[in-house]
C-alpha cells in the first residue's frame, strides 16, 4: 500500500460551517464572556444526561477542583485511578489532601473496588472514580466498601448512557480532542441544589455574573446593576459564550459523531483481533486503547509512524510521575500499561483511513512477530 504523504492524527476534533456560523453570531452580538450561550449549553447539557443542575466551567480540572471547595473537602485523603489523566491525581493536592492512588481492573482498566477496599484509610474522604475511556467505572461496587463522597469523572463518557448518574456529583470535560470539543471546558453536574448554588458563584470569585446583572438583574429593574456582594471565595473558572457556542453545535452532531466512533471501534474489533488485543467495549470511544506485546508497543508505535500514523499511550500510570510517586505495588497497572497503544480514532476518518490503519497494524505483525 503506498504511504500516506499527510500524518493520520490519533485525535483530532471536527467542525464545520455550524461551528463558524455560530461563532460569527456570538462575536456579531457583542457578548464574548459568560452570557446566553452558556446558560443555554448549561441547560440542554443538563437535559441530555439527566442531572438537574449544570455549571460550566472553563474544563474539568477546574470542575473537580471547584466540587472539592465547595464541599470543603480538605486536609484528607483522596483515593483515584492510577490509569487517568494528571487531574485526578493533582486536584487533591490543590485541596492540601494526600492522593491516594490504586491498582486498576485488568480488563477494562477502570479503578480496582478491591484495591479501594484495602486501601481506604480513616480520613478517607472522596473517591475520584474515572469513566476510562468511556466505559463505565464500578461505582456500585465502590459503595459497598465506601458510604463517603464519590466524584464522578465522565471526561471520556459524554455520552455514554447513563454516565454521570451514579456519583454524588460528575464532571465532565469538552477539551479539543474530546468527544464533544469545544477548544477547552467542562461541566459540573448535581441534582443537589445546595451544592448547586454553592458551585455557581464560586466559578467567578464569588461574584454573580455580569448577564445576570443585565436587566432585570439584582433590582428587578431594566438595564445594568453594577453593583454586587461577595460573600463566598471563588476563583475565576466560567464558561464564556465562545466556547458554549462551539459546545451547542457539537451537541447536535454528538449522535452521528459517536456512531463514527463506535463504528471505527467495530471495524478495528473484527479486523485486528487476532493480532492486538481489543479493548473492552465503549460507547463513547473516546480512546482506542488497544494492547500489544510489551516488546513490540514502541517497534510498533514507530513502524505506524513511519507510515504516517500517529499513535499514543492512555495513560502513563499516575504512580510514576515523581510528584505522584506511590510508595506501593502496582500488580495489574506496572505490567498492563507497557501494552497500551492508542489507534486512531475520530470522526474525520474515512473508511480508506480505517482501511489504511488496519493493513499497516497486520503488516506489522506479519513481518515482525
Amino acid at each position: 500500500m503506498e504511504i500516506r504523504n499527510n500524518f493520520l492524527p490519533c485525535l483530532r476534533p471536527v467542525g464545520g460551517k455550524e461551528e463558524i456560523a455560530a461563532l460569527t453570531q456570538v462575536i456579531e452580538s457583542g457578548w464574548w464572556g459568560k452570557g446566553p450561550k452558556v446558560a443555554e449549553f448549561e441547560k440542554e447539557f443538563a437535559k441530555m444526561v439527566g442531572a438537574k443542575y449544570a455549571v460550566a466551567v472553563t474544563s474539568a480540572t477546574h470542575g473537580q477542583d471547584l466540587v472539592m471547595k465547595a464541599m470543603g473537602i480538605t486536609d484528607g485523603d483522596i483515593i483515584n485511578p492510577t490509569i487517568s489523566f494528571l487531574t485526578t491525581a493533582v486536584v487533591p493536592l490543590w485541596n492540601n489532601c494526600t492522593t491516594n492512588i490504586v491498582d486498576v481492573d485488568r480488563k477494562n482498566l477502570n479503578i480496582c473496588p478491591d484495591d479501594v477496599k484495602k486501601s481506604l484509610k480513616k480520613n478517607t474522604k472522596a473517591i475520584i472514580a474515572v469513566n476510562m475511556a468511556g466505559v463505565p467505572a464500578p461505582i456500585d461496587e465502590l459503595r459497598k466498601h465506601f458510604d463517603g463522597f464519590i466524584l464522578e469523572d465522565c471526561a471520556h463518557s459524554c455520552y455514554t448512557p447513563g454516565a454521570g448518574s451514579k456519583g454524588d456529583v460528575a464532571v465532565w470535560s469538552f477539551q479539543a480532542v474530546k468527544t464533544m470539543p469545544c477548544g477547552d471546558g467542562g461541566m459540573i453536574t448535581t441534582n443537589n441544589k445546595e451544592l448547586y448554588e454553592k458551585l455557581v458563584p464560586m466559578t467567578w470569585l464569588g461574584i454573580q455574573s455580569t448577564f445576570s446583572r443585565v436587566n432585570d438583574g439584582l433590582t428587578g429593574k431594566p438595564g445594568y446593576s453594577w453593583d454586587y456582594s461577595v460573600d463566598v471565595l471563588g476563583q475565576k473558572c466560567y464558561m464564556i459564550d465562545i466556547n458554549a457556542a462551539i459546545a451547542l453545535e457539537q451537541m447536535k452532531k454528538l449522535p452521528t459523531n459517536l456512531e463514527k466512533r463506535r463504528y471505527i471501534q467495530k471495524r478495528y474489533n473484527e479486523d485486528l483481533g487476532s493480532y492486538i488485543e481489543t479493548p473492552t467495549w465503549s460507547e463513547t470511544v473516546q480512546y482506542y486503547c488497544a494492547r500489544v506485546p510489551a516488546e513490540h508497543r514502541t517497534p510498533l508505535m514507530d513502524y505506524l509512524a513511519s507510515k504516517k500514523i500517529h499513535t499514543s499511550v492512555h495513560f502513563k500510570p499516575l504512580h510514576k510521575y515523581e510528584i505522584t510517586k506511590q510508595n506501593r505495588k502496582y500488580s495489574v497497572a506496572d505490567s498492563e500499561w507497557l501494552k497500551l497503544i492508542s489507534l486512531p480514532v475520530h470522526p474525520a476518518m474515512s473508511d480508506e483511513d480505517i482501511n489504511y490503519v488496519i493493513y499497516w497494524v497486520k503488516e506489522y505483525f506479519n513481518k515482525f512477530k
